[in-house]
């Protein structure tokens, strides 16, 4: 957060002046002794002096009120996507931009997308700290951090775009979301995206077909059920996907439908499975902020984020969807193979999340069991 730096100039020139002026009223009055045959100063004059110092001050004081009124406050948003192309994640960013702006409030806000301000994975402690202002951030990141944060990007949780937005008002997130802000973000905008796996081998429908795959996976609950299905771990964020699966460090991986285009990795597969009406990947990523730097804003630009962020989640509530359809159409254009799994494949891979990710969530986050059943318990 930045302040236009005429502020402190003005600061400056108002004690330099001050302190000029006390110091000549000073000088004047305390030389009532001068030279041979100079008259004593006048009580008038004293006044005098007096008033032209406290009318310069004044005029001091007052430009620096006047520029401190309309001193702007910029916000710095930094993200991983890509930016200007058409991703639902940076939009969501720049709709809080522009109508943050069109508030009038001033406060401005700086979006810096395709990780030029912070590496992914480096920007929610950025934000805790107040280093960075907001991000559109996959909160499992975070995960290493705050364990509880796995549970959204937990292997069929979500399972279709309806029972997101139901998620969004349940007990599950409430938990999720005081557990965000006692860590020292606020919440701006929710948003759940759907994700997909693809291959450079062949399809992946069943928890046979990921056996030897090396997979580039988006968080430790998924690593978990590939791993459990006979499949090896590849670390690397989403935006260096593209280049694992060119240079064969990578057969596979799972990421959301928005990423899938964003960084075009249907130049690199030959098969993918789409979320269709049983997915298992969604991701929430949600637009954050630092708490520090929102609670040092006054109420009318608190209140002008609020709006935006309400605007921006609306957006994304109704594009969501899109970006599924869109990831298929690019894909297809692409002569990528397109399935989608069935009722009884999708309980297939349950059954693996629960022998591996379902039970280390469990196990090892103190209140794991009781946030994968609230999930669960949403109709």
């Amino acid at each position: 957060m930045a302040q236009a730096p005429a502020l402190y100039y003005q600061f400056l020139l108002f004690g330099g002046l001050l302190k000029f002026f006390i110091l000549l009223a000073s000088r004047r009055v305390s030389s009532r002794s001068g030279p041979r045959g100079a008259r004593p100063i006048e009580a008038f004059e004293v006044l005098a002096v007096g008033k032209i110092s406290t009318s310069l001050v004044g005029a001091a004081m007052a430009a620096v009120i006047s520029t401190a009124a309309g001193a702007q406050v910029v916000l710095k948003a930094s993200h991983q996507f890509p930016g200007g192309r058409g991703d639902a994640r940076d939009e969501m960013i720049q709709i809080i931009a522009r109508d943050v702006k069109a508030a009038n409030v001033g406060l401005g806000i700086e979006v810096h997308p395709g990780a030029t301000l912070f590496k992914p994975n480096d920007q929610w402690a950025a934000m805790v700290d107040g280093r960075l202002d907001i991000s559109s951030f996959p909160l499992d990141y975070a995960s290493g951090k705050v364990p509880v944060f796995g549970a959204t990007l937990m292997p069929g949780l979500v399972r279709n775009h309806d029972r997101a937005l139901r998620l969004n008002k349940s007990p599950f997130m409430q938990a999720i979301k005081a557990r965000i802000e006692r860590a020292g973000v606020v919440v701006l905008a929710d948003a759940w995206l759907a994700g997909a796996v693809a291959s450079k081998k062949s399809c992946i429908r069943r928890p046979e077909d990921m056996k030897g795959v090396k997979i580039r996976s988006a968080g430790p609950t998924f690593a978990a059920m590939w791993q459990q299905a006979g499949a090896s771990i590849v670390s690397a964020p989403s935006n260096e996907v593209y280049n694992a699966l060119k240079t064969g460090v990578a057969d596979a991986t799972d990421t959301s439908s928005g990423s899938f285009v964003s960084f075009r990795i249907q130049e690199q597969v030959k098969c993918l499975t789409a979320p269709g009406d049983n997915a298992l990947w969604f991701m929430y990523e949600p637009v954050l902020m630092s708490k520090k730097r929102f609670d040092a804003l006054n109420r009318a630009q608190q209140e002008a984020l609020r709006a935006a962020g309400r605007k921006s989640e609306a957006f994304f509530n109704t594009a969501s969807k899109g970006l599924d359809d869109e990831m298929v159409n690019v894909f297809m254009k692409s002569n990528v193979e397109i399935i989608t799994l069935t009722a009884a494949e999708f309980d297939a891979w349950i059954k693996v999340a629960q022998q591996s990710s379902y039970k280390e969530f469990a196990d090892e986050v103190p209140e794991g069991r009781q946030l994968i059943e609230q999930a669960l318990s949403v109709k």
